[in-house]
This record gives C-alpha cells, sequence and structure tokens, in this order.
C-alpha cells in the first residue's frame, strides 16, 4: 500500500518555524507518516510548487534549513498539471497553489491521499470527489 502526503501552504510555513503556533501539530503528523513508512507502507510526502512559490519556500534560503532535513519532494508545476489545476480554478474558485493541490490529487497513483491543511473545505474543492484524507491544521 502507498500513501501521497500532500502539504498546503499553511503546513509549510508551520514545518519551517517552530515558533508557529501549528509547529509541533505539523512535525507530529508528519513524523508519524514518515514511522510508518518504514514499518508497513510507501508514503511519499510532497508538495506542489505553486505552494512552494506561495510559502515562500527557497530550498537554497538558510531560513528554510529545517524543513529541508525532511524527504519532502516537489510536483513540478508541468503542463499537465498547469492544465489540469487551471480547470479546477476556473471551476472551484481555489487559489493557484490549492488548484495545484488539487491536480496533484487527482493525477496521484498512490493508494491513499492525504493533505495536511488549514483549509479542509478548499481541498474537497480542489480534489473534485477524487477520495481524500484530510488533516486540519
Amino acid at each position: 500500500m502507498n500513501r501521497l502526503v500532500l502539504l498546503d501552504n499553511e503546513a509549510v510555513q508551520a514545518l519551517r518555524d517552530p515558533r508557529h503556533q501549528k509547529h509541533q501539530r505539523v512535525l507530529e503528523k508528519t513524523q508519524i507518516l514518515f514511522k510508518r513508512a518504514v514499518r508497513t507502507l510507501s508514503v511519499r510526502v510532497a508538495v506542489p510548487a505553486a505552494v512552494r512559490v506561495e510559502a515562500g519556500w527557497d530550498r537554497t534560503a538558510p531560513a528554510w534549513a529545517f524543513i529541508n532535513r525532511f524527504p519532502i519532494t516537489d510536483i513540478p508545476l508541468d503542463t499537465g498539471h498547469a492544465d489540469a489545476a487551471a480547470g479546477i480554478a476556473k471551476r472551484t474558485g481555489v487559489s493557484v497553489a490549492d488548484a495545484h493541490l488539487g491536480a496533484a490529487i487527482k493525477a496521484a497513483d498512490a493508494d491513499h491521499v492525504t493533505v495536511i491543511t488549514s483549509d479542509p473545505g478548499d481541498m474537497r474543492k480542489a480534489a473534485e470527489g477524487r477520495q481524500v484524507d484530510v488533516v486540519v491544521l
């Protein structure tokens, strides 16, 4: 069984800054998922490029050193994701970053998709009916 875990803007912001009020919650959720990956599941934690931009996550900047230690992969905003995200944004009215999350959800080949988010309503809109587990910050 494999699982894709996606982070939204606030999850990225919270994971970056130990002083963020939601830092501990995001850290606990991601650590639990990484531990499960070692034991029983294949878990991939990823962030869509549009979310990274919205969050200001520059992997080369020293301010992001803590979050860079985690094996979090990028989901590029390639042609397929851009087309899907444009359609999602138009149909649902969600932000560009949330639409890119929706495109990643729809394109995922994982058995389970989890999104760690501060806005579960927009995540459900962006998923457009695809089954997704939403972890609310």
